[in-house]
């Protein structure tokens, strides 16, 4: 190495791309599950996940026949499972834009194996989060009537534009059309790559073309084609950067605006975005640990991508531990007795179980993260990343239930059980999301090829020699 030039000593710096691949490789590896027939796994969990989607189908329907009734919610605790869910699916899609636009920015290399997954991920979290707050009216056919923002000059319609439930519209609208555009432009070329591979030797080959062909938007990969592609790419980055932090800020707002002891405080905006990345972390370790295992994309999905990851978990569950301390001692110092009590009653009140599921899922677990064995270990990733999806769900559970479940008057306390039907359509939920990104892991490419190659740097892989 001592006589090598300064441009071979960049070439042979450790990459995030294993095994000696060459370009062809990354065509070659990730392409290929696009073409052949899927696994029993796939469609083992194809199945699975369509289940879960047809009892979705069939609670929603069940629900606008017999109405609100057949849920858990009550007088003091109106809003339920179905805002719980809705907070936890907007968290979840944080990380892809975390991932796609801030490190996009700070042209962070370990992002390129990971961040088309957690974009399309970001996309199907959002979906998924958009059914619950219609549902949730009791009568959807209302909803287009009284919640969609239009024009409200005479006073007379009932939307509050002063009101951060209209807020939300606005920011996850926006933050979905921001990321499916950002996430669409990453795929134009991959999708070029998988149109140039078809061989039209039958009508499924040639509607594969077709398709392809349509999607890839003429695309031929010349100079001016890279420079347009990268000056927008960069555009949609800067766009996208300011709404992982407005979003679940203004998802906050829904409580920190209310005058609910334990959700009304200043703290909410920076907790809930460091909750958001925490979670939507720890769903793509989720996501990802299986998916290089089932497509063998060990060389692309390497130890070093999960152990980076493990590390953002580890410093958002700190912070969000971190908040959990405030709120206790801004409950204390604040002097109200109302805001003590709400406090106390999440800890020792009849819905503990929850809160110490929350602290000991998002709180205790991710330390574990500090041993190096612990996080470099796929399989152990993968359960402890299980548990922070739990611990998150029970964070927004915590948040809901014990502020509402008793009033300021004792007259008004009431507890609140969820009925089978919201744990099934939260289930459904799950059925729906994965529905969708194991159609997307079938049919597209599930990372960004062409970022990938501006990783690898051997000069034989470089030139396409692979091994």
């Amino acid at each position: 190495m001592a006589n090598l030039t300064e441009t071979d000593k960049e070439y042979f710096k450790p990459t995030f791309v294993t095994g000696g691949k060459g370009y062809a490789d990354v065509n070659e590896d990730v392409g290929r599950h696009t073409e052949l027939f899927p696994t029993k796994l796939w469609w083992i969990g194809f199945v699975i996940a369509l289940s879960l989607l047809g009892l979705l189908s069939f609670e929603i329907a069940l629900l606008i026949g017999a109405g609100i009734g057949i849920l858990g919610v009550n007088i003091p605790v109106g809003w339920g499972s179905f805002i719980i869910t809705f907070v936890f699916w907007i968290g979840i899609g944080h990380a892809g834009t975390l991932i796609s636009a801030i490190l996009y920015i700070f042209r962070q290399q370990w992002r390129t194996a990971i961040n088309r997954s957690a974009e399309a991920m970001t996309i199907f979290a959002v979906a998924c989060a958009g059914i619950f707050p219609i549902i949730h009216t009791g009568r959807p056919w209302l909803a287009i009537l009284w919640l969609l923002p239009y024009p409200n000059e005479r006073g007379t319609l009932w939307p509050n534009f002063r009101s951060p439930l209209l807020w939300d519209l606005f920011a996850i609208s926006t933050y979905l059309t921001i990321s499916l555009v950002f996430w669409y432009l990453g795929l134009v070329p991959d999708i070029a790559s998988i149109r140039d591979r078809v061989k039209e030797s039958n009508w499924w080959q040639k509607t594969r073309k077709v398709v392809y062909s349509a999607l890839s938007l003429g695309w031929v990969g010349s100079a001016r084609t890279w420079s347009h592609y990268e000056a927008t790419a960069m555009i949609l980055a800067g766009l996208s950067a300011p709404l992982v932090l407005s979003v679940h800020s203004i998802v906050s707002f829904d409580f920190a605006t209310s005058v609910i002891p334990g959700w009304h405080t200043t703290i909410f905006p920076p907790y809930f975005v460091a909750g958001a990345i925490f979670s939507g972390f720890g769903m793509v370790l989720t996501l990802l640990i299986v998916m290089r295992e089932v497509f063998n994309l060990k060389d692309y999905i390497t130890i070093k991508h999960l152990e980076n990851m493990a590390k953002v978990v580890t410093l958002t569950g700190s912070l969000v531990g971190l908040a959990y301390g405030t709120e206790f001692f801004i409950a204390w110092y604040s002097g109200s007795e109302f805001e003590a009590f709400a406090f106390i009653n999440r800890a020792f009140g009849p819905y503990w179980w929850s809160y110490w599921i929350m602290i000991s899922c998002n709180v205790i677990s991710p330390q574990l993260f500090w041993f190096k064995k612990i996080r470099t270990n796929p399989l152990l990733l993968w359960i402890i990343s299980i548990f922070v999806n739990i611990g998150m769900w029970f964070e927004r559970y915590v948040i809901v239930v014990t502020s509402l479940h008793r009033d300021f008057l004792p007259s008004s306390w009431d507890l609140y059980i969820m009925t089978f039907h919201d744990y099934a359509i939260m289930l459904g939920s799950f059925g729906l999301f994965f529905t969708l990104f194991l159609l997307f892991a079938r049919f597209l490419p599930t990372i960004a090829m062409a970022e990938v190659k501006t990783v690898i740097k051997s000069p034989d892989a470089a030139r396409g020699y692979g091994h």
